[in-house]
């Protein structure tokens, strides 16, 4: 039985988490700093205490945090020898950063929704981390560069997403969102139903899309692309995220929210 470390189980680390236990693994976790909304989603797993003891319990690490905390939890990790797994929404470059801060590094990207998203892999342990989710809810695939697919795939699914709210603004400022969905109505009847699904995804955890924009951003111009696209679309999530916070929860963090409470 292999003993896996989870860094830090908000909604899609507490997937994962079940996925490994599903397939007969121990996980454990380290309470320490973490917020009561964490530890209620944790409680299936065994609190250890500090990241220092879940290093020196376990066999492999899963890092499941917002893209701006990778490389710094990565980076004050305390010595390990097992296998670290980043299954952060990061460009490659920024993976690379944190695979040299890690002995034994895999890549990993994770697309879809819990309880049963795909968890892209790569690396020289790829296999040997994708056996792991064997019998799980999760299924696995070794690619050439997981991040990469990641940032690819998301640079569509949030990119158009923040298109649309960008889009519902203006028509909104010009006073013609009404004719404007009466339109999508007849010509694009999917867009009502995807500009709907933006403002909920948005509301419930655009805030940690920022990051993530930005490190798209850097991936294409990484490749000689525009950046733009990915840069603009985090600003609309800053934004869209500040309104909801101010009309619906005060108190809801914006830009630096506890790591724990990704998703």
């Amino acid at each position: 039985m292999t003993t896996i470390g989870l860094l830090h189980p908000g909604d899609m680390g507490a997937a994962v988490g079940t996925a490994l236990r599903a397939a007969g693994h121990d996980v454990v976790w380290a309470s320490e700093g973490r917020s009561e909304a964490t530890r209620s989603r944790a409680a299936a797993f065994a609190d250890v205490g500090s990241v220092a003891e879940v290093t020196a319990r376990s066999d492999v690490i899963v890092s499941v945090v917002p893209p701006h905390a990778a490389v710094d939890l990565a980076e004050a990790l305390p010595p390990f020898d097992g296998i670290f797994v980043d299954a952060n929404a990061i460009a490659p470059a920024t993976a690379r950063r944190v695979g040299d801060a890690v002995a034994r590094f895999v890549d990993g990207g994770i697309v879809g929704a819990p309880p049963a998203p795909r968890l892209y892999l790569s690396g020289p342990e790829a296999a040997v981390v994708a056996a792991l989710f064997a019998g799980s809810p999760i299924t696995t695939e070794v690619v050439e560069s997981a991040s990469a697919l990641k940032c690819a795939y998301a640079a569509w699914s949030k990119g158009t997403a923040a298109l649309l709210l960008a889009i519902r603004d203006y028509a909104a400022a010009e006073g013609v969102d009404v004719p404007l969905v009466e339109e999508w109505a007849r010509s694009q009847p999917r867009l009502a139903e995807r500009l709907a699904a933006a403002e909920r995804s948005a509301a419930a955890k655009g805030w940690r899309w920022i990051g993530e924009m930005h490190e798209i951003a850097d991936a294409f111009a990484a490749q000689g692309l525009p950046r733009g696209f990915h840069d603009a679309a985090a600003e609309v999530y800053r934004a869209d995220g500040s309104a909801t916070a101010s009309a619906e929860s005060p108190d809801r963090p914006s830009t630096s929210p506890d790591p724990a409470s990704a998703t």
